[in-house]
């Protein structure tokens, strides 16, 4: 606990063994000092956590600790001891307040008074535990529980909450920023520094830049805390999270994912940098390889891994940087600075920062470095932000001269005196702004949270409580829905509403039928709304949703969201969750899986709070099910989430008895296990889906399992079993009763991959038309489902086939389209997948190296994802580009790993062509090689025999023809072609068949 007092610039007034004292903002003052004592308090719980669990695991008893905040001022008696050194002890009500907050703290928490929260709202997450008597206090104190950090990072980001004053007087500045960033642009880097004192406006002029100046830019921005010489590379991880969009509640193996992923996508030369990258953030995999390295290397590597990837980006976008108050800046990310501004002169990068005057640097010797010294405001300045504020009322011209002679033109200053007089009533507008008392009596609150507050609480209490109902309802509100929840006369609530009119905490707004009213500021609605203690909160909120469920009882639909809101914010858990799975259901329709997915997590977890038992096992069952389908579309089919749900559905299946949902929650594995490329477990599941269809004589069933059988039978190869299950499953489909079977099972329609399977089949199996003829049904169904992942799969196939078919443009335009829907949508999968097909057609046309390069990344992005099915094919894919670019080991290298794959899953589909391929590149080595690539082509040809694969027959054998013909045995050559060739009925002006017919040509000769 005193570590992590001193850590955060605490001072220990008193151990007393089992308990400290501390004081924060003397002997040594800090601007921030309530926040720093936060810190430390979240910080000792943080380390007393970690210690309990260490106890628990060797059988001792747990230590919890409870720490109490307050904030004020303090007599501070000194006393010099016998050694020489100076001790404080703060005495008085403040102190003693301090003292009280931690007897009323819950065991392991930390408990705040209202004087610390005023200063902290934002910065951290406050849980208000309501109005508490205090001895020696006469009247209640309101006491918050601090749970964690908050959103807000700075006091820019609290001022953007209310919307920035008029930007005065910066023109110059703003005019040399935009130069400096037009020579970043091409290519010329810059660095832009803006020097101020405190409150001066240097946040504020990088904030305006920003806002105006962005477009065309990737923008990355961090800064630095008061406390931030404890963390090393506190800033730099921020911007690293920033651009790898890494979320707080990420856990290691999905941070590492995202990060792998994206430098896959930027530039796989780049790969060396992830070991740094996972060292820095802390997620490397144990053992850490750099563990054992010399500490001054890795810290070389590191700096050098981050810089590297920032100049890469900035090859794609122009790159917009932002530091700010380097005057609390560690030394590590001083160190990286340094690095970057030594590497930014021919770049297209700006870094822009700002520090207060006494921060130093070596920068200034630059040619590419600008720094803008930011004086206060002139008075010319200053009086046209006062005039914004407060109007050009003469009357007013003494006030504003003593607002900037008490502010010396600083302009955070001079808003929050203007807002403070406002609050007070000092000033009032009534038409014009007028000054009502002398300016010798003005108080300022410390905060905007603050100066709300105490204006609600000076309305009348009929006034009071009816803002709050209306916080409870939401930011904007029909008067229709305020009357029923309350008992106040028409003409009692219309004078109250234009009361809080009048007071500017609501306004009227254009509405059809009813009138509406509209919170002011999402901020007075949110200082509203805490200001309710909780029980009341939540009676509110249930009966929010009562009134609602009255008011459109026949269009509950249309309010889902509100309904769900209301009651999962109440104590009535059944309604929230009823209402959470229908938003759900809904969304997932609207394909707004997100969406989706947050009502259901927050549904399941809600019913823990119900009764156990068979009516709480069918909710969560349903629930799962549509958890599950929206899960596959953002997370893909087989990611861990999927897998969870699904799982958990099955279970629950089994404690009912095998009821109905079973065939979805078997469904929804089997898929998983499928694009995970866990073939056997995938055909046991389709076997068990048809034996429950056949059970329940029921035909949409029977498309389902049909589907499922005929897909795990067509990846292991076995084309003809394939071919007739899709075949009996395309007949059972009825357009108008299975239309919405999608939604309940997840992934694309049973009726679009039955075309689609049947048509990849008929290719295969030779009958080239008839395949193109089942993909143009399979397009037009895809198109009138209103289905994007439907579509999406349905494109991709397309994109498959003509890739098969070797036409390249065909194929990169199906996979671009496939492309731009997954953006839209957010189909991770078949992106991955599509980039890779886009990148063999680059490759095919001529653009080797780019085309290698689209493979590789949708392979990496691919493999995130968890599916392993495709893996073979993207492989295969790769090598062929690799032959083309005279690559052969690296062609070589990937045919080998696509066959283990293969043959570790029994992904038998692609191990014709795997081996004809590696024949190939083998072929083009010349002599040495020779025996070893006829001997791969013959097991191409053996393996398409077994499957009936008559496309792939021809290409093997085409292959073997062209070696036998060059060692001169061309009847042997002409004859197995010849047979092949006159198999064939159709497809005579596809790119296998002419090649064919001109090789047999050439050997007739």
């Amino acid at each position: 606990m005193i570590d992590a007092v001193r850590r955060y610039d605490g001072y220990i007034v008193q151990s007393t063994g089992d308990g400290i004292f501390a004081l924060f903002g003397a002997p040594l003052a800090h601007e921030d000092h309530p926040q720093r004592a936060l810190y430390a308090a979240l910080r000792m719980q943080e380390e007393l956590k970690r210690y309990s669990a260490r106890l628990r695991e060797l059988g001792n008893l747990p230590i919890e600790a409870r720490v109490g905040v307050n904030t004020g001022e303090v007599v501070v008696r000194s006393i010099t001891t016998g050694e020489g050194h100076t001790e404080y002890t703060p005495i008085g009500h403040t102190a003693n307040l301090g003292s009280r907050m931690q007897a009323l703290a819950p065991t392991g928490s930390i408990a705040i008074s209202e004087a610390t929260h005023k200063f902290c709202e934002g910065y951290f997450t406050l849980k208000p535990l309501g109005p508490t008597r205090v001895k020696g206090v006469s009247e209640p104190v309101t006491v918050y529980e601090v749970t964690g950090l908050g959103p807000l990072r700075s006091r820019l980001e609290r001022a953007a909450g209310r919307g920035f004053t008029k930007f005065v007087g910066r023109q110059r500045e703003i005019d040399a920023m935009k130069a400096a960033a037009e020579q970043a642009k091409a290519g010329h880097g810059q660095i832009v520094a803006a020097m101020a004192e405190e409150g001066v406006g240097e946040s504020g002029l990088l904030f305006e830049f920003k806002a105006t100046s962005a477009a065309g830019w990737m923008v990355l921005e961090t800064f630095s805390v008061s406390h931030g010489k404890a963390s090393s590379y506190l800033p730099v991880i921020d911007l690293l999270h920033s651009y790898f969009k890494i979320a707080s509640q990420d856990d290691q193996r999905t941070r590492r994912e995202k990060i792998a992923g994206r430098i896959a996508i930027l530039d796989r030369t780049l790969e060396d940098t992830i070991p740094y990258l996972y060292s820095l953030l802390g997620i490397a995999e144990q053992p850490d390889p750099l563990v054992q390295m010399d500490p001054q290397t890795r810290k070389r590597g590191t700096l050098d891994a981050v810089k590297r990837i920032l100049l890469r980006a900035s090859l794609n976008q122009p790159l917009m940087l932002i530091f700010e108050d380097l005057h609390w800046i560690d030394e590590g990310t001083q160190a990286f600075l340094n690095l970057l501004a030594d590497s930014i002169g021919t770049a297209k990068v700006v870094l822009l920062v700002n520090y207060r005057p006494e921060y130093s640097h070596h920068w200034n010797s630059k040619t590419y470095y600008t720094q803008l010294r930011l004086d206060p405001l002139g008075k010319e300045s200053a009086d046209e932000m006062l005039s914004a504020l407060l109007g050009e009322g003469q009357d007013l011209v003494p006030l504003k001269r003593l607002i900037i002679e008490r502010t010396e033109g600083n302009p955070f200053f001079m808003e929050e005196i203007v807002l403070a007089l406002f609050d007070e009533g000092a000033l009032v507008r009534n038409g014009a702004v007028k000054l009502t008392r002398s300016l010798n009596q003005l108080k300022i609150p410390p905060t905007v949270q603050a100066i709300l507050a105490a204006r609600i609480d000076r309305l009348p209490a009929d006034a009071k409580d009816l803002l709050q109902t209306l916080a409870v309802i939401g930011r904007e509100f029909p008067v229709a829905l305020v009357r029923r929840l309350l008992s106040t006369s028409d003409d009692e609530l219309n004078r109250m509403l234009s009361d809080l009119q009048m007071a500017e905490f609501i306004y009227e707004q254009p509405a059809t039928g009813d009138i509406e009213y509209i919170f002011k500021h999402a901020l007075t609605q949110e200082v509203a709304y805490h200001a309710l203690l909780v029980e009341r909160r939540k009676l509110l909120h249930e009966h929010a949703g009562q009134a609602l469920e009255s008011m459109f009882a026949d269009q509950l639909d249309d309010h889902l969201g509100e309904l769900a809101r209301h009651y999962s914010r109440s104590d009535n858990a059944a309604k929230a969750v009823e209402y959470l799975g229908r938003a759900g259901q809904q969304a997932l329709q609207r394909s707004a899986h997100a969406d989706a997915i947050s009502s259901l997590i927050v549904a399941v977890d809600l019913l823990q709070r119900l009764q156990d038992g068979p009516e709480r096992i069918q909710r969560e069952l349903l629930l799962q099910l549509v958890l599950g389908s929206a899960l596959i579309a953002v997370k893909g089919y087989a990611a861990p989430e999927t897998e969870r749900a699904f799982t958990r559905a099955r279970e629950l299946c089994e404690r009912v008895g095998d009821p109905p949902e079973l065939f979805s929650a078997l469904w929804g594995l089997w898929l998983m296990h499928l694009l995970r490329g866990e073939l056997r477990t995938a055909y046991k599941l389709a076997e068990r889906l048809l034996w429950l269809a056949q059970s329940a004589h029921d035909p949409a069933l029977l498309m389902y399992a049909q589907s499922a059988l005929g897909s795990s039978s067509y990846w292991m190869g076995e084309l003809l079993p394939a071919r007739e299950h899709v075949e009996v499953a395309i007949p059972l489909y009825d357009r108008e009763r299975h239309r919405l079977l999608t939604f309940r099972y997840g992934g694309a329609h049973a009726g679009t991959t039955c075309l689609l399977l049947a048509a990849a089949t008929l290719w295969r199996l030779g009958y080239p038309d008839q395949a193109l003829k089942r993909e143009d049904e399979a397009l037009a169904f895809a198109r009138g489902l209103s289905h994007p992942l439907s579509l999406a799969f349905t494109e991709f196939f397309v994109a498959i086939l003509r890739q098969s078919r070797r036409e390249a443009r065909a194929a990169q335009e199906a996979a671009e389209g496939v492309i731009a829907l997954c953006v839209e949508h957010g189909f991770p999968g078949w992106l991955a997948m599509a980039t890779s097909v886009r990148g063999w057609a680059m490759a095919e046309q001529g653009r080797n190296e780019d085309g290698i390069a689209q493979i590789e990344e949708g392979l990496a992005a691919a493999r995130t994802t968890g599916a392993g099915l495709w893996r073979p094919h993207l492989l295969c894919l790769v090598a062929e580009a690799y032959g083309k670019a005279d690559r052969l080991d690296g062609g070589l290298c990937a045919l080998a790993e696509a066959l283990g794959a293969a043959e570790k899953n029994e992904n038998r589909l692609y191990e014709s062509e795997i081996h004809r391929l590696k024949g190939e590149l083998l072929f083009r080595r010349g002599a040495s090689t020779a025996a070893e690539a006829q001997n791969c082509f013959e097991r191409a040809i053996v393996i398409a025999r077994n499957q009936s694969a008559k496309s792939l027959e021809l290409r093997a054998t085409m292959s073997l023809a062209r070696l036998l013909a060059k060692q001169g045995k061309l009847d042997e050559a002409r004859g197995m072609l010849a047979k092949i060739y006159g198999w064939f009925t159709e497809g005579f002006d596809t790119a296998d068949l002419k090649d064919a017919k001109a090789l047999l040509d050439e050997l007739n000769e």
